[in-house]
């Protein structure tokens, strides 16, 4: 008779057990890494922001800065995917932040001197920030039994939302003592410690509730590797289709939040005090999901997941026509609580379902489509506002992502995030 691929609630453990597993050493260098790679991230286009406040950079400099990181970022998920199968995911963590961190003081010998280098720096630094991504993805499979995944990945996003909590307040901080050449090395030491401090996982030869065979053969080529991922996505109809969710909702919502946000506040609200409320707000709420998602486990993780994704959608939708600000901030709190109730599960459900010898490769694939697509929506959502308005826009954004998570939830599969096995799985 078949076994079921959903594995036992993490929740049946004892508390002390599952204590003890999340403050191992183990756990805690990576979640430290990962915190910090967390802060050093978000942290380098604030720490250049204000140089363009302190005129050591100007706009136009910014905005290729910015842009050349994002190119790095996006060529390097891929490749970084593949690396880390192939090879130790521990290597790939490592001579990702070495090349991040090495990028750092590079950025600050060129204040003042060589856009030229600051942008090849940035290239570098946003590679290096992409190559992280898949690979801390499947180290922390390594490191984590599957029974405590979904606390540990709640532990992690924890991490992400408190530094960008707090994140902004201890910068300023630091910029009235520091200028900023101090502040890019600071980023660059952020870095050492995201590449020096994880250590190596146990890594298994099988994915569990998976029969799929470990296949790294040694001499394929890039390309047929990444195929190879595709393919084991493919495997998957409810990654695909979550995938395809995730990414129209960054692509819109995400989009709104970036570009008509902003104008709303201005225009609407005379203040950008609705700008800063909805995005403490926001932020507020995330921690509150990956609070509760730590614990809650609900019958049917896939609905609940995309029904968590969809909430993004009342962001959106609470700008369409002005509402008392009290609203506003109300409806991004709980679409903070919505993305990380799809956020933990969604990585969670990766990590147990998709063979761990193709897990990077997979993750790759939903950073680069998650992700990749999110600069071009900031690109035409101005565009759009000035054809359609802004309310046509914000609508039709909310709309989408209303519609993208409940399309997917239509996938049998979706359900609880994994694919029941077939016959030949159970033989």
């Amino acid at each position: 008779m078949p076994t079921p691929s959903v594995p036992p609630a993490a929740a049946q453990s004892p508390p002390a057990e599952q204590s003890s597993i999340l403050l191992g050493l183990p756990f805690l260098r990576l979640w430290t890494g990962a915190t910090a790679s967390g802060l050093a991230t978000w942290a380098l286009p604030f720490v250049l922001g204000l140089a363009v406040l302190d005129r050591t950079l100007t706009a136009t400099d910014l905005g290729l800065l910015l842009a050349a990181r994002t190119v790095g970022f996006l060529a390097a998920v891929p490749v970084a995917g593949v690396l880390a199968d192939r090879h130790s995911r521990r290597g790939v963590v490592l001579w990702a932040g070495l090349a991040s961190g090495a990028a750092a003081p590079v950025l600050a010998a060129g204040l003042d001197r060589s856009v030229l280098l600051m942008i090849t720096a940035a290239a570098v630094a946003g590679a290096g920030q992409g190559a992280c991504r898949p690979a801390y993805q499947a180290l922390t499979a390594e490191v984590v039994d599957a029974d405590h995944r979904q606390q540990a990945n709640a532990a992690m996003t924890l991490s992400v939302r408190v530094t960008t909590l707090v994140g902004p307040s201890l910068a300023a901080l630091l910029a009235a003592f520091l200028d900023t050449w101090a502040l890019l090395v600071g980023i660059g030491l952020l870095w050492l410690v995201a590449a020096c401090v994880p250590g190596r996982g146990a890594r298994p030869d099988a994915a569990e509730g998976s029969s799929v065979p470990s296949a790294r053969e040694g001499g394929a080529s890039f390309v047929a590797d990444f195929t190879e991922g595709l393919r084991e996505a493919r495997r998957h109809p409810w990654f695909l289709a979550g995938l395809g969710a995730l990414t129209a909702v960054i692509a819109t919502g995400y989009s709104a939040t970036g570009v008509a946000l902003p104008l709303v506040s201005r225009d609407e609200y005379g203040t950008e005090v609705v700008l800063a409320g909805a995005m403490t707000a926001y932020t507020a709420g995330a921690l509150a999901g990956a609070l509760i998602i730590a614990r809650w486990r609900p019958r049917s993780p896939g609905w609940a997941a995309l029904c968590g994704l969809a909430a993004y959608g009342l962001a959106p939708l609470s700008l369409v026509v002005p509402l008392h600000p009290a609203a506003v901030m109300a409806a991004y709190a709980v679409a903070g609580v919505g993305i990380e109730l799809f956020n933990v599960p969604w990585f969670t459900a990766a990590q147990r379902e998709v063979a761990p010898d193709k897990l990077a490769r997979v993750s790759s694939l939903d950073f680069l489509l998650s992700y990749g697509l999110a600069p071009l929506g900031l690109a035409l959502i101005a565009p759009a506002i000035d054809a359609f308005g802004a309310s046509a826009v914000l609508m039709g954004c909310a709309i989408v992502c209303f519609a993208a998570p409940a399309a997917a939830a239509l996938t049998p599969s979706a359900r609880a995030f994994s694919q029941p096995p077939t016959r030949d799985d159970t033989i």
